[in-house]
């Protein structure tokens, strides 16, 4: 293959043991690939990954095995504060992975965490899953003040945010106060209609439009779970990244997974290989896409050497 490839969307957790909205998020006792979701049992992670942990070590594995040489680790309320394993895991991979700390939101007093979480030898950023927090302004003092830190230390910020416009104004104020924060916006916008085609929604534009912001970028973490119900090779997927890069210009774009949830449907190589069975990217695009973008953008250096390795059915 021979071609770069960082993934720009991935999660990693030792235990899923949390709430959302007074509902419990746990692994499941007994089948620790399944986990209680908000009132029902879901297949969290692929079957074979029985202990609930979805390690460092394992995605390693995957990714050596998909080729992708690096891979940007965010944070979700969904999955709880994983602060304290991905500081382990930035110290162990410096290499390998660019993890973001994320702090508690929705207390008030968050800016204090915030900050001794970026004053940490390891952390070079701030994840906020922005979706979550409908009806707590984007642009309220504290968060604003953690942004002003942010952008005075060279931190990045990963958010994301609801669908269509619902906080576009929000992180455009953002984004005119902070102009030398750097920022990735998520799920290319919850580009997730379907039926409605994504390029035909004018709210789903205003968002990826934010990416013309000089140090704003859009990455598609989890665009095979957006599509789930077109499945493999999801070409309005790969339609959406189409439209999205008319927008705003493929540099300013980012192919991510959202390991390891969407490999519970699919394998992660399929989770980007699709767009490389596509013509409606050409090859000097999926390259930016898939790599060079989020080695400029993050700053990777000394990535390894992934050989290609027969597998036993070849």
């Amino acid at each position: 293959m021979g071609q770069l490839i960082i993934d720009a969307h991935s999660h990693l957790w030792l235990r899923q043991d949390t709430q959302w909205n007074g509902l419990a998020i746990r692994t499941k006792e007994g089948n620790g690939s399944r986990s209680e979701f908000l009132g029902e049992e879901r297949q969290m992670l692929p079957p074979f990954m029985i202990d609930g942990r979805n390690t460092a070590e394992v995605f390693l594995s995957n990714m050596d095995y998909a080729r992708v040489e690096a891979a940007v680790v965010v944070q979700e309320f969904i999955d709880g504060l994983q602060n304290d394993y991905l500081l382990t895991v930035q110290r162990c991979y410096p290499d390998r992975f660019f993890c973001y700390a994320m702090a508690d939101y929705l207390r008030d007093g968050f800016y204090e965490q915030a900050s001794q979480l970026l004053s940490v030898d390891g952390f070079r950023g701030m994840a906020i899953p922005g979706h979550r927090l409908l009806g707590r302004n984007l642009t309220a003092p504290e968060m604003m003040k953690m942004f002003k830190l942010m952008e005075r230390s060279g931190k990045y910020l990963s958010i994301t945010l609801a669908d269509g416009d619902q906080q576009v104004d929000e992180l455009r104020e953002v984004i005119e106060e902070c102009p030398r924060l750097r920022i990735a916006i998520g799920h290319l916008g919850m580009a997730d209609q379907p039926t409605t085609p994504p390029w035909a929604n004018e709210s789903w534009r205003r968002q990826i439009l934010l990416a013309r912001a000089e140090n704003v970028m859009v990455e598609s973490g989890g665009i095979t779970w957006l599509y789930n119900d077109e499945f493999y090779p999801f070409p309005s997927a790969v339609r959406a990244i189409r439209e999205a890069a008319d927008l705003v210009g493929i540099d300013k774009l980012m192919w991510g997974s959202d390991y390891p949830r969407t490999i519970t449907a699919i394998t992660y190589r399929m989770s980007y290989d699709f767009l490389r069975r596509s013509e409606l990217l050409s090859a000097d695009e999926q390259a930016a896409f898939l790599g060079t973008n989020a080695q400029r953008f993050y700053g990777f250096a000394d990535l390894p050497e992934l050989p290609y390795i027969k597998n036993m059915s070849e």
